[in-house]
């Protein structure tokens, strides 16, 4: 069973930086293409960005593109978002997500397989 553990949420300033992690036990990161999405309160879950499971390749939504950046590290077996020059709208849960397919969408909630519990990111002054 594959079990996704999120962390380094907080408090931050706008303009501000975070780096949250999700590490991965169970399977290896690398057996998983693997997704941040993020969900304020009263809004859907909704995608941020994903990386491959060879990590050759990254995809951002249109509003983060440019401010976060996803990354791996194989022998952490551990995944991360950082994200940079935060916006009070960046405020929300932040959860990260694996999949088993490697085709087809990817940036639906219902395409992921296994959910971290979530990290809580507020952005205020």
């Amino acid at each position: 069973q594959v079990q996704l553990v999120e962390s380094g949420g907080g408090l931050v300033q706008p303009g501000g930086s975070l780096r949250l992690s999700c590490a991965v036990s169970g399977r290896t990161v690398s057996d998983y293409d693997m997704a941040w999405f993020r969900q304020a309160p009263g809004k859907e879950r909704g995608f941020v960005g994903r990386i491959t499971r060879s990590g050759s390749s990254t995809y951002y939504a249109d509003s983060v593109k440019g401010r976060f950046s996803i990354s791996r590290d194989l022998t952490k077996n551990t995944v991360y978002l950082q994200m940079n020059s935060l916006k009070p709208e960046d405020t929300a849960d932040y959860y990260c997500a694996a999949r088993g397919a490697s085709t087809g969408r990817f940036h639906r909630p219902v395409d992921y397989d296994y959910w971290g519990q979530g990290t809580q990111v507020t952005v205020s002054s």
